[in-house]
């Protein structure tokens, strides 16, 4: 089966594609863009393998993506590409609009197109995976409440808002043209090869520079947190055997204090790397400060990801200690392994 996966190299894209090569007989098409968020040097170990292939593509260009999928014939398109950065989205978020609502209607047309075009077994077999954010639902109220594959959209950011539209436009092509779709939600990820404008690789980062760590607010906003490779395996448990029509929420039964991830950072971080502190404080956790909160951020996210779990028999493998100290110990590991910095 050949793949076509959008954002590839980006950071949840990249696990995916080196999954898909590394764990399976399967071919991947990477397409992407290759904005300040790509990165192709995640996937060097696979760059030269016969079942790779990748296009520098934008996906709001219809020309060249029509071009692509007649060129490599994907039985399966695994859309990933998006713009992400609540906080890019709030200072700018053209690019989001363009990315991920203009770019989703054009991949959809496109693979459209291409899907009728195919003689019917081809057909039969083609699906398009969708995958989007547990952002799209907005902010859960009750610490009980949990995200259903039933929770109605309640987007707060420009981001989130150009995620739920996104994910509207890909359910419409498969009522209105019956494209085999499917829709995932997840919870947020983590680690190794994230950018570190993200959570916790900044916290991360800024602590190995001795830089303070800014925390929104009173830092009790709480998240559901999804280690990177438990993700990718339910992503391509949903492409093989998720039902045509359906959505499924992926979670990583994670929930945690903004405060208390960062603290989490910091007391492993005094264990693992005590020569990094700075000589003015005792504990990373003294990098810490608070700071105005952002603009419409969400409380708490949660994921109810039972429907995964009891009908396609996906569960995490990582929990969040576990996950957190992978992801730890791979910047400590870059950080050291720079031009300029001890090893």
């Amino acid at each position: 089966m050949k793949i076509l996966v959008t954002g590839g190299a980006g950071f949840i894209g990249s696990a995916l594609v080196r999954f898909i090569v590394q764990k399976t007989d399967n071919c991947v098409v990477n397409v992407d863009k290759l904005t300040y968020a790509g990165n192709l040097d995640t996937l060097s170990v696979v760059e030269g393998n016969d079942r790779y292939y990748f296009e520098k593509v934008d996906i709001c260009d219809q020309k060249e993506l029509t071009r692509v999928f007649a060129h490599h014939q994907p039985d399966m398109v695994m859309h990933l590409a998006a713009e992400s950065h609540v906080d890019n989205s709030i200072g700018e978020p053209t690019d989001f609009i363009n990315t991920n609502i203009v770019g989703t209607y054009t991949l959809l047309e496109v693979a459209r197109r291409y899907w009728k075009s195919l003689e019917e077994s081809k057909q039969l077999d083609f699906k398009f995976i969708h995958v989007s954010t547990d952002e799209v639902y907005g902010d859960l109220k009750g610490t009980n409440d949990l995200f259903t594959e039933a929770t109605s959209y309640n987007p707060s950011s420009p981001y989130s808002a150009s995620k739920a539209a996104s994910d509207h436009l890909v359910r419409a092509w498969y009522r209105t043209y019956g494209l085999p779709t499917l829709v995932t939600n997840c919870s947020n990820n983590y680690g190794p090869f994230q950018h570190s404008e993200k959570f916790i690789p900044r916290m991360i980062c800024n602590a190995l520079k001795g830089e303070a760590l800014p925390i929104y607010g009173d830092g009790q906003q709480i998240r559901d947190w999804l280690y990177v490779d438990d993700h990718v395996r339910a992503l391509y448990l949903v492409a093989k055997k998720g039902k045509i029509g359906d959505t499924y929420n992926i979670g990583g039964i994670n929930e945690w204090a903004n405060i208390d991830v960062v603290r989490v950072i910091c007391d492993t971080l005094d264990v693992m790397f005590p020569e990094g502190k700075p000589d003015h404080i005792d504990s990373f956790s003294e990098l810490i400060i608070f700071v105005n909160d952002r603009p419409g951020h969400d409380l708490r996210y949660a994921i109810d990801a039972n429907k995964i779990y009891n009908t396609l028999g996906w569960r995490p493998t990582e929990t969040f200690e576990s996950g957190l100290r992978k992801t730890i110990e791979w910047y400590v590991d870059s950080f050291q392994n720079m031009d300029g910095k001890s090893s």
